[in-house]
Parts: C-alpha cells; sequence; structure tokens
C-alpha cells in the first residue's frame, strides 16, 4: 500500500514522525514523505532530530507570505506531487494551512485521504484562526479520521462523520514525546549536552516554560502576555524561560518588554529534546500553544492556556490546564497561585493524562493495514 504523509510544520513533523518510522517498519507499505516546509527552519530541526529524509520537499515558506498565497502554493505544489507519485492514501495532521491545502489537493485528485489528530474543534470558527476552519473543512474531505480522544470522535460524530471510518488512537505526540524522555534519561552523553546547555538555570529557583505564537493574541494579546511575565519575573524566587517564535509579530513585543529583565531568558525556538528536557524540568507552562496542552500533562506539568477557548477541553476537564486567557491579572493571579499554594499545585500534577499511553502510531498503523486489504479486494474486484 502507497502512503504519502504530508506536513509542513515543526508541531506536525514532532506528531508525524512516529506515524513515519512505523510506516518505513512495516514492509506492507511503500511510505514516502512530502514536506511543505511552510516553517523551514523549524521544520527543518525536527526532520534532522528524527532522521526523516522528504521525498518530496516543497520549500514554500516566504517572508510575510500571506494565508491565500500558501493555501495557493500548497494546492499547486502538491498536485504536482501526486502527478509523480500517486498515492493509495495521503496522510495529513491536523489544522495547518498544509493540512487543508494537501486534503483539498489530494480531493481534487480523487485520492483517500486519513486525517491524524481528526476532530478538535472549539466550535469558534476564529478561535483559533485560521486552524479551526483548516481542520473542519479537512474533516469534511477525509476518509478516515484517527481521532486522539472520545471527545475529538464525538465531535465528528456530531458532524455527521460515518462511525466506521472514525478510530480513536491516542494522540500521536504521546509517542514521540515518551520515546524522547526516555532518550533523555538513558542516554547520559545526551543528557550531560543539556545540563551544559542550560547551566545558566538556578535548581533552587521555580522554572516556568512560556511559548506563544497564535495569530488571534498578535498585538493586544502578546502585549497583555508579556506585561503578566514581567510582573512575575519580580519574584526573587522564579525564572522564566521563553524560547520565542520566529514570527515578528511575536518577536517585536517579547523583546521589547521582556529582554531587559534579569530573571527572563529569551531563547531562540529549541530543537525537540532541548524543549522536552526543559518541559521535565519546569515546575509550570504558560503557552496558546495546542501541541503542549497534550504533552504538559502527560509529564505532570500545569498548564496554564493564554487563549479563552481551546480544542482540546480534555485537559482543562480533567483540571491539568487552565484557560487564562491573555489576560494579565488573571495569568498573574494563577502563576502566583500555582507557585505559592502547594495543595493547588499537587492537585494539577496528579491527574492522568487524557491524550494518550504512546502507542496512537501503532493503533494508526494497525487500522491503515486494514484500509488497505479492503482497498485491495474492492480494487480487485472492479
Amino acid at each position: 500500500m502507497k502512503i504519502l504523509s504530508v506536513f509542513g510544520t515543526r508541531p506536525e513533523a514532532i506528531k508525524m514522525a512516529p506515524v513515519v518510522h512505523a510506516l518505513a517498519r512495516d514492509p506492507y507499505f511503500d511510505a514516502k514523505v512530502c514536506v511543505t516546509a511552510q516553517h523551514r527552519q523549524m521544520l527543518d530541526q525536527v526532520l534532522d532530530m528524527f532522521a526523516i529524509r522528504p521525498d518530496f520537499d516543497l520549500d514554500l515558506m516566504r517572508a510575510d507570505q500571506s494565508l491565500e498565497a500558501l493555501t495557493e502554493n500548497v494546492l499547486h505544489g502538491m498536485a504536482g506531487v501526486f502527478a509523480r507519485w500517486r498515492p493509495d492514501m495521503v496522510l495529513v495532521h491536523g489544522d495547518t494551512t498544509t493540512t487543508l491545502g494537501t486534503a483539498l489537493a489530494a480531493y481534487y485528485a480523487r485520492l483517500p485521504i486519513g486525517h491524524v489528530e481528526a476532530g478538535l474543534r472549539t466550535g469558534d470558527k476564529y478561535a483559533p484562526w485560521p486552524e479551526e476552519m483548516n481542520r473542519r473543512l479537512t474533516g469534511a474531505l477525509a476518509d478516515v479520521h484517527f481521532a486522539p480522544t472520545p471527545q475529538a470522535r464525538d465531535n465528528l460524530l456530531h458532524e455527521g462523520i460515518m462511525p466506521e471510518s472514525i478510530h480513536v488512537t491516542g494522540n500521536t505526540v504521546i509517542d514521540a514525546l515518551l520515546s524522547m524522555k526516555q532518550r533523555l534519561c538513558q542516554n547520559d552523553t545526551l543528557h550531560m549536552q543539556m545540563e551544559k546547555r542550560f547551566s545558566f538555570l538556578d535548581r533552587d529557583k521555580a522554572l516556568v516554560l512560556v511559548t506563544g505564537h497564535r495569530r488571534e493574541n498578535f498585538g493586544d494579546g502578546i502585549e497583555s502576555i508579556c506585561q503578566a511575565i514581567a510582573a512575575v519575573a519580580r519574584r526573587d524566587d522564579v525564572q522564566i524561560v521563553y524560547p520565542v517564535h520566529c514570527n515578528p509579530h511575536v518577536q517585536e513585543p517579547v523583546r521589547r518588554l521582556l529582554a531587559h529583565l534579569p530573571h527572563v531568558f529569551l531563547l531562540e525556538p529549541l530543537d525537540y529534546p532541548a524543549f522536552v528536557y526543559l518541559l521535565m524540568r519546569c515546575a509550570l507552562v504558560l503557552t496558546d500553544s495546542g501541541g503542549i496542552q497534550e504533552e504538559a500533562p502527560a509529564l505532570g506539568k500545569p498548564v496554564l492556556v493564554t487563549r479563552t477557548s481551546t480544542e482540546r477541553p480534555e485537559a482543562v476537564a480533567a483540571g491539568t490546564a487552565l484557560l487564562v486567557g491573555p489576560d494579565r491579572e488573571h495569568i498573574l493571579y494563577e502563576v502566583n497561585r500555582l507557585l505559592d499554594d502547594p495543595t493547588a499545585y499537587a492537585h494539577m500534577t496528579t491527574i492522568r493524562s487524557p491524550y494518550g499511553d504512546g502507542k496512537a502510531s501503532r493503533r494508526i498503523i494497525k487500522i491503515l493495514r486494514s484500509f488497505g486489504d479492503s482497498y485491495q479486494k474492492f480494487y480487485d474486484s472492479s
């Protein structure tokens, strides 16, 4: 069975890496990888780390590229790929412009589509923007839906998706996370490299790990978040590490408001081992990232989500994550509460993660095999 896995951003690459490697190990599949590289530098870090060599590279990243232009380029680029190599199924992931553009191109080419991390919803088409509609439209186009949780499955059923096409697998990011955690714990050389790299951190101070990149927070949202971080940084018992996203709408306010503060460390975007190392070491996470809402609970880390809604309500319902929005006072209150109240902190760190057991990629491969067998029977009888 010929499978083409397509992704274009760092988070997609991390989450698809376990699937890519599982496909490569199974002789049942003739598997290839295509990257759009809508995020070039950060994507390449992950490709190198997971030893993934793309068979097709569209290299679409351009400075200040509009969503319209990127979508058009993905459509044209993927049409060219399908003309060169026609798979039996196209795998896309999540909710990026690459996801939607590839799914639409595959639909135009009459190719079956498998959607990994299907069914995530906020119910608000502008939150997050454009991700919510990217995944909704991809869901309408997909033939097989790999839902990470029962809630995601229920979302798809509510939209009229056929039950037999939906499979609850867990989230592949937990596969990648637990694999990297194992490497960091068992590989003494890698562990010492990380210790040396972050030797500037003080183990006697609580580490707050911050990330942010969502478009809906550009402008006033990021300004407010940074003001909250600056207020937290006045504490002598805290240090803040913030790997700053490459987008200039993030870089400018973050560096203007935080670069001069003594307890704040602004870093370049991190490779995956370094990120997991800091995630293991931190006390809590402040983020608008979807993936980190899944990763942090798996390591027992509280997550304060700087958004007003989330497509990952499972963590909020379980009590491992809390929506604080891009609200200065709310962020400051909850960070201080977690740092100062051991009972509140323990409540958010002792709950089992709702996002899986690290075996999602195995389940996806099994489902793809079943689909391939059915596809072959249909092909043979036609």
